[in-house]
């Protein structure tokens, strides 16, 4: 009996033996994310491509730049993180994987985000794995200047979107001038409807899109400014519009109400609590100095020029000195539905842009 029991116990042993096994080392060799300094305004990574582009402001020291990048689990990475480094030419980074397996060289170029004021929006790249595509303009020396950002991190999640034409904003063949961009208000199908975001408008702005805060608040997951030298006076441009058949508010169908399309732009202080401003508060924060809004837009089959005045807000002035040491930001919204970071507007609704330029006092 005890001889029976002993070798039951050792063969049960065994078994949880071969059960317990050591979890596979990862084999993931890439960047994640990045951070630095408070010259960093936006970074853009594209794994396919291997690059990382760090946009820092335009008084930036290129020359001594420490930059912490963030890595799959028990990766490492070559130069080390935290040592500074001369990114005044573009650098050499390698991850390694956990395992040791896989390697993958990235080259990190820091870029002087002195934005330019004219936008053709013909120079587009496709996002990793080539879901959608990422507009950019370059300034004078035809240099990466601006990376414009979208909703489209957003879509991608309903994973409706199967071609970059299939996303709420992408690029048309059929602009004012050579190509132009188009904004389409989409459904976002059985996903959306789910969370309760039935819509996803066609969106381009200046800043940046944070898609971990896209579920969860999405009206904040925009957030809109680029450091700015200059007093913008107006702003002006080309557009087309139409809207969609069917108005909904979070999904209901309104009678009787139309879609309309939005462009505006802002221009507000930046201090120690506020680094920039979101969809939630971009028309309303005491920040704030000046606001560029369209108000007679239409539907409209040709191309119809917009020209945007900067109105002061009440008792706001501008301090040249905060100005030339990059203490302004600014921003450019364009969107297919006005009220679309709410889910209000029509399926259909596009809005397409052209030649937008800021005109500011020199």
């Amino acid at each position: 009996m005890k001889v029976r029991n002993l070798i039951a116990c050792f063969f049960m042993g065994l078994m949880a033996t071969s059960c317990i096994q050591d979890e596979a080392l990862n084999s993931e060799a890439a960047i994640d994310a990045c951070s630095g300094s408070e010259d960093i305004i936006t970074t853009e990574i594209n794994a396919d491509a291997k690059t990382v582009d760090v946009f820092v402001i335009k008084t930036a020291d290129c020359s001594k730049q420490t930059v912490t990048f963030t890595l799959p689990q028990g990766a490492t990475i070559e130069p080390a993180n935290g040592i500074a480094q001369d990114f005044t030419l573009p650098k050499k980074y390698t991850v390694t994987s956990e395992n040791g397996q896989w390697k993958a060289i990235y080259t990190v170029s820091f870029i002087k985000s002195d934005i330019p004021t004219k936008y053709h929006f013909e120079d587009v790249v496709l996002s990793s794995k080539n879901k959608f595509q990422i507009f950019f303009d370059y300034d004078k020396e035809n240099s990466k200047a601006l990376k414009w950002s979208s909703g489209n991190k957003g879509y991608e999640l309903t994973g409706a979107g199967k071609s970059p034409e299939d996303y709420p904003t992408h690029q048309n063949a059929n602009g004012k001038i050579g190509k132009c961009l188009e904004l389409t208000t989409r459904s976002t199908g059985s996903f959306g409807a789910m969370v309760k975001m039935p819509i996803a408008a066609g969106n381009l702005f200046i800043g940046t899109f944070d898609v971990n805060s896209a579920l969860t608040n999405a009206v904040k997951a925009t957030k809109f400014g680029f450091p700015f030298y200059n007093e913008p006076v107006s702003m002006t441009g080309y557009y087309k519009y139409k809207a969609g058949d069917v108005f909904t508010e979070v999904g209901k169908p309104i009678s009787g109400r139309k879609d309309k399309c939005d462009i505006y732009a802002i221009f507000y202080e930046t201090d120690n609590e506020v680094k920039m401003l979101d969809g939630s508060n971009s028309l309303s924060h005491k920040n704030l100095v000046s606001v560029a809004r369209i108000e007679d837009q239409k539907e409209t089959n040709e191309w119809t020029k917009f020209t945007i005045p900067f109105i002061f807000k009440e008792g706001k002035s501008i301090d040249k000195e905060k100005l030339n040491n990059g203490k302004y930001n600014i921003s450019i919204i364009l969107s297919s539905s006005i009220d679309g970071a709410y889910f209000n507007g029509a399926v259909g609704s596009t809005l397409h842009v052209d030649e937008v330029e800021l005109n500011f006092l020199h």
